[in-house]
């Protein structure tokens, strides 16, 4: 097995170097949630693929909803499709096909795979050129199903699924546009999302963000203030792209000729340091876009406060504060990596703090506390309709070991749950057992779940499932691929 070079590592962010060192370190049917009521998501993106299945958050405005249902029914069960890979980026797209991004244990080439849809199989598989992780990461499929993501070369791939002569699976490089100087020497792309005009707008580690139209070769780009750094993806709306740095939330709109402009900045508490269960300093949001109308007239985001962490929520129009709440505090973790869930008027913060993550980034300076333990919790925040301020429906401790997916046909949360060896006690282990959860909305209370295995070879490391159109849940780990069922 090779070791990165210094500067690969330079250039990784800080969800890549987690993944790179883990892959190394290697029932009966019960009531599903309250009858589900129509809540308002973001509109559907004609640049991208479908609804809750595009994109890592399921759509471009990092909602972390699905229209589809999940597993209904009938007894569960979990299948392993074994990659030798870590898979953050699970995506379907409109003919039915997974496909997913990883980063094999040897070589730690990204590579993707295109799945069997019964079977979860893998059917073919393209390596990438070697450099940058984390850009993979928040890869998303356009409107053609193609995979759009930025290489270890700094370009910008469209990778298409087709079938040859013999009716054999394979993937190619549709489309290619070099970013070029866009992209700073020892940077690199963290998170991308197209616009309304098929333009690709990108934000890089280092705090430069960006707009690439590959039709016409035009890239421009703006450089955030110095010492801001962008650690999560990025949210696109009609709107604008909504961008959180280590230091502030940003909504960033493009001139006629594509160059891109701030209309807004709010800065928010990022706290002295570093929180263990946290890989950079500050907010560990990618921004969410919600709202009771339109559902993207509000953006949210957790902060980095040192004693109590606040759910940050703004008007998309202006930037003004719509309501700032305290969350997690019956898990007693202050602290979140993970982009909020957000339908309608309702936001459901899952926390990180003390989550295990096998080493840090370049950069990431020590944390405060040195270490704790994994505190987890989930918290419920409601938004008054008419934006004059938000309340706590529900707090609690239950221990997620991934971005929930909040179906909205059901009205049911899916996540898996990361218990301790030993009940009731809040430490991590190797041997921790983990397990595929439905979720109640409105109580928090868990109303069904099936363990889909024990010990580090099922660790999901807070990374995002996705509800697939046959109900099968699709959650990547840090050696492949679980699909888990109903029937």
């Amino acid at each position: 097995m090779s070791v990165p070079s210094a500067r690969l590592r330079t250039r990784r962010g800080p969800l890549a170097t987690a993944l790179a060192a883990a892959v190394l370190a290697l029932t009966a049917a019960v009531p599903a949630g309250a009858a589900p009521t129509a809540v308002p998501t973001p509109p559907h993106h004609p640049y991208a693929g479908p609804d809750g299945t595009a994109t890592m958050h399921g759509d471009t405005g990092s909602s972390d909803t699905t229209p589809l249902a999940g597993p209904g029914a009938g007894a569960l069960a979990s299948k392993r499709t074994a990659l030798a890979s870590a898979c953050p980026t699970v995506l379907v797209g409109a003919d039915g096909h997974p496909v997913v991004l990883c980063t094999p244990i040897f070589g730690q080439v990204p590579t993707v795979h295109l799945l069997d849809p019964s079977t979860g199989d893998s059917l073919t598989s393209l390596a990438l050129t070697k450099g940058s992780l984390l850009g993979g990461v928040y890869a998303y499929l356009d409107d053609r199903d193609r995979l759009v993501v930025v290489d270890g070369s700094g370009s910008l791939l469209r990778v298409g699924h087709h079938r040859d002569a013999s009716g054999a699976w394979r993937l190619s490089v549709d489309q290619r546009l070099p970013l070029g100087d866009a992209v700073p020497a020892g940077d690199a792309v963290t998170g991308l999302s197209p616009d309304w005009q098929g333009r690709v707008w990108f934000a890089t580690g280092g705090g430069v963000v960006g707009l690439a139209d590959d039709r016409t070769g035009r890239v421009t780009t703006l450089r955030l203030p110095a010492g801001e750094r962008v650690a999560n993806s990025i949210s696109t709306a009609p709107e604008g792209t909504a961008v959180t740095s280590t230091h502030a939330t940003y909504l960033l709109t493009a001139d006629a000729d594509g160059t891109p402009r701030i209309a807004w900045r709010q800065a928010y508490d990022r706290g002295q340091a570093r929180k263990p269960g946290l890989l950079s300093w500050g907010s560990g949001s990618t921004p969410t876009f919600l709202g009771p109308g339109t559902g993207t007239e509000w953006v949210a985001i957790v902060d980095n406060a040192d004693t109590t962490v606040r759910l940050k929520v703004y008007r998309t129009s202006d930037g003004s504060e719509v309501c700032s709440s305290p969350v997690l505090r019956a898990a007693g973790g202050p602290g979140s990596e993970n982009s909020p869930v957000g339908a309608g008027t309702s936001v459901y913060v899952a926390g990180t703090y003390g989550y295990p993550y096998p080493a840090l980034p370049d950069g990431a300076g020590s944390s405060v506390p040195s270490s704790a333990d994994f505190a987890g919790g989930l918290t419920r925040v409601d938004v008054r309709p008419d934006g004059t301020g938000c309340a706590v429906v529900w707090d609690n401790a239950l221990r997620s070991a991934a971005v929930p997916k909040l179906s909205t046909a059901t009205h049911t949360l899916h996540t898996v749950l990361r218990d301790p060896v030993i009940p009731g006690t809040k430490g991590t282990s190797l041997l921790d057992p983990y397990r595929y959860a439905q979720i109640d909305p409105e109580t928090g209370r868990v109303l069904r779940a099936k363990q889909v295995g024990i010990g580090s070879l099922y660790d999901t490391l807070q990374m995002a499932g996705t509800v697939a159109p046959d109900g099968a849940y699709l959650q990547g780990t840090v050696t492949g691929v679980l699909r888990i069922t109903a029937g």
